[in-house]
């Protein structure tokens, strides 16, 4: 039996039907599938670090996005979690290493992760995030980023940059449009964690569903969007980018990529991410007596 992909097939667009491409896939920290309605569905698959990103994984996202771009059938994109959780943010064992590399390279990094939210941000065609568990940090950019956001009950949040010495400037202003400045004064700062139902008040999601409706609830909004002109939806999306925060200037982008970087390797960064790898407070932090 043949088990290569046929030829002009792409492995998103076969995923499913060849176990070659069902091997390859579970080797990938991410990959795609295209269905006949021309839906695609991009899967963060490290669920070993709760879907934690690093360079594999962001290579991944902008891959998947080129590939995509080439599709002429496509029609709407869903993004989803491999396990438990839908993307607990950078790896920072990874951010650690980076820290011992180059400025360039950090530079290089980070340009890497704001090109990945910057492009899911302006994909001509309607997104749908599908979360469960864990959405920390660049996760919160990446629902920011997306037209539709279904959490399920259990989903948690946090933009805790900070608490590292870090910084979410490469993913502020996906998320001053999703949630509003005033909120994102108040979560980016603090740190602090919120529930699926905190996160639709402030604007970050939707809609919330019981765990196990998540992916009835996801397949219905693609139902939706599949019942309107494909042309109109595109420039409806345009349209609204015109206004948003997310629809910034080269010199912006590239403003706030340096900005992330350096944070990276500094002072800060370098004892906030030493009180994760001890597991003890970092010492900024005073308790009252």
């Amino acid at each position: 039996m043949n088990i290569l992909p046929r030829k002009g097939d792409s492995l998103g667009a076969c995923a499913g039907r060849h176990p070659y491409a069902e091997r390859l896939m579970s080797s990938s920290p991410v990959f795609w599938q295209l269905d006949p309605r021309g839906v695609a569905t991009i899967t963060f698959n490290r669920p070993e670090v709760n879907n934690a990103y690093n360079d594999e994984f962001i290579a991944g996202v902008l891959s998947a996005m080129d590939a995509l771009a080439k599709e002429a059938s496509l029609r709407a994109v869903v993004l989803r979690g491999a396990g438990k959780h839908f993307q607990a943010g950078a790896d920072l064992k990874w951010i650690r290493a980076l820290t011992a590399h180059t400025a360039e390279d950090n530079l290089a990094a980070s340009r890497d992760t704001a090109s990945a939210v910057r492009r899911l941000n302006e994909l001509p065609v309607p997104t749908v995030a599908l979360v469960q568990g864990a959405c920390f940090g660049g996760g919160t950019g990446i629902v920011a980023a997306c037209d539709v956001v279904i959490a399920a009950d259990n989903a948690v949040f946090s933009i805790a940059e900070t608490r590292w010495g870090l910084i979410a400037s490469i993913i502020i202003p996906q998320l001053a449009d999703a949630i509003g400045v005033r909120q994102v004064r108040r979560y980016a700062q603090t740190g602090e964690r919120f529930d699926a139902h905190e996160a639709r008040r402030i604007g970050l999601v939707h809609e919330v569903v019981p765990l196990g409706d998540l992916e009835a609830a996801g397949a219905r909004v693609v139902d939706s969007l599949l019942q309107n002109a494909p042309d109109a939806n595109v420039q409806t999306k345009a349209a609204a980018l015109e206004c948003a925060w997310g629809k910034m200037s080269d010199e912006t982008f590239d403003r706030l990529v340096s900005q992330h970087a350096a944070k990276r390797q500094s002072q800060e960064a370098a004892e906030g991410l030493a009180s994760f790898a001890e597991k003890r407070p970092a010492r900024w932090y005073r308790q009252t007596a």
